[in-house]
């Protein structure tokens, strides 16, 4: 993982830790896994889905009877990232605070992160 010895790389609010938990028991699932794919007016989107089983590369986050599975190739664009899950009269669902983020398309689904060094993006 892209992190600091001893720091979780993810926070997650006690809202999304109840929302995990309950739809973890509900499936008997080892977690709740979040991982980024292409796609998106910006770019990139989240990806969730509850996982049977950790991979060994995942980095898993643990809170309470919640847990959070980080796939490989999102972890160090998650890092710093807040979980939240919030509950509206129209909406409810969770909710990314990612400080990585550089922009985001007009509904929200979608995100975009700055090139990294050395990539084709950034010489180009």
């Amino acid at each position: 993982m892209f992190g600091i010895p001893g720091k979780s790389p993810v926070t997650i609010t006690p809202a999304a830790e109840r929302q995990i938990a309950r739809l973890m028991s509900g499936k008997q699932s080892a977690g709740l896994r979040i991982g980024l794919k292409k796609g998106g007016c910006a770019g990139m989107e989240y990806t969730m889905e509850l996982a049977e089983a950790a991979d060994k590369a995942d980095e898993v986050v643990e809170q309470g009877e919640a847990r959070v599975l980080i796939a490989p190739m999102a972890q160090m664009f998650l890092f710093g990232t807040e979980i939240d899950y919030e509950s509206g009269l129209l909406e409810s669902g969770f909710r990314f605070r990612n400080p990585n983020v550089t922009d985001t398309c007009g509904c929200g689904e979608s995100i975009r992160f700055e090139p990294l060094e050395g990539s084709r993006a950034a010489e180009g």
